[in-house]
């Protein structure tokens, strides 16, 4: 029997009982066998794509620890050399050794953890403020705190150093965490987050006589779990990468942070770019674990605000 006129035969033929019942479920079986094979090359050739996709993207990580474990000799030449040929894992313990990186590890954990906590604080009772209270100009002033996403730090940053230098608190962790103690962004995320639930629910607290801080503390925390977890993991990744006003304001050792510390592998000598690469590779892992740990909680944060209702 040909299957394919039997698949564009008219429907009436079949009820007329132009085909019997075995030829009927052979020709479902021929149909469902032939939706399988076209489901499976289709799954097939998306996860090609995506695994293609995903080695481009991953390429000039993969690059870096293949780099990271190479001999000084076998990187300098003429030759193309994509993999380690003699892997020297000896490479990340002379990295280690030749700066305090352990020290500068340290510093970054202890001023991103600060920075996460300080703005998920500060950003979640500006955010109450814009969602729940009503005062005059507040549309204003939350229109000028959207607007200052569009000031680039770099044109803030001379500014910043004068005040922090005329306070005296350079090079000491205060100057590295206080001036991100807040952010535009955050206030955005919990805000819009705030939005979804009703007024009713602020008010009915009120009427038990409940304060705005038990409010926040008792009810909207506990209820904004996902916008948390997505600020935390965008605002400690983004402290974790600070490099310029680090720079800037630290000058001793002892407050120097990951990314300033991997500056200082980079000399004169051959093996320079191996011991730099050790070291970029093993400050990226801390926060790949942050972000595949909580790339949920991120992108469900990210997106929680964007439907009211």
């Amino acid at each position: 029997m040909d299957t394919s006129a039997a698949l564009h035969a008219p429907a009436a033929s079949l009820t007329r009982g132009r085909y019997t019942k075995e030829e009927l479920q052979a020709l479902h079986r021929k149909m469902g066998l032939a939706a399988l094979r076209r489901r499976r090359i289709r799954t097939a050739v998306l996860i090609t794509l995506n695994i293609l996709m995903a080695l481009f993207i991953l390429f000039p990580l993969l690059y870096a620890v293949s780099v990271s474990l190479m001999p000084g000799e076998e990187l300098f030449t003429m030759e193309m050399n994509l993999l380690p040929k003699h892997p020297d894992f000896g490479n990340y313990l002379r990295a280690w050794t030749q700066v305090p990186l352990v020290r500068f590890i340290l510093n970054s954990f202890l001023v991103s953890g600060c920075i996460t906590v300080g703005q998920i604080i500060t950003c979640s009772l500006a955010a109450f403020a814009f969602s729940f209270l009503n005062f005059k100009g507040k549309n204003v002033l939350f229109m000028l705190v959207m607007a200052t996403m569009m000031v680039p730090g770099e044109a803030t940053i001379i500014s910043n150093y004068l005040t922090v230098s005329s306070l005296g608190i350079l090079d000491t962790y205060l100057v590295l965490i206080l001036p991100s103690l807040t952010s535009a962004m955050g206030i955005f995320l919990f805000r819009q987050f705030y939005m979804t639930f009703p007024m009713s629910l602020y008010e009915s607290a009120k009427l038990d006589g409940c304060s705005n801080l038990r409010f926040i503390v008792s009810i909207l925390l506990p209820l904004t779990k996902s916008a948390i977890g997505a600020m935390s993991v965008y605002t400690f990744i983004n402290a974790w990468n600070m490099y310029m006003w680090p720079l800037l304001v630290t000058g001793s050792q002892e407050m120097r942070t990951v990314q300033i510390g991997i500056s200082m592998l980079d000399n004169t000598d051959a093996q320079s770019i191996t011991l730099m690469m050790a070291g970029v590779v093993s400050v990226i892992i801390p926060s790949m674990i942050i972000f595949i740990v909580g790339q949920k909680q991120l992108i469900r944060g990210m997106f929680s605000g964007a439907v009211k209702g």
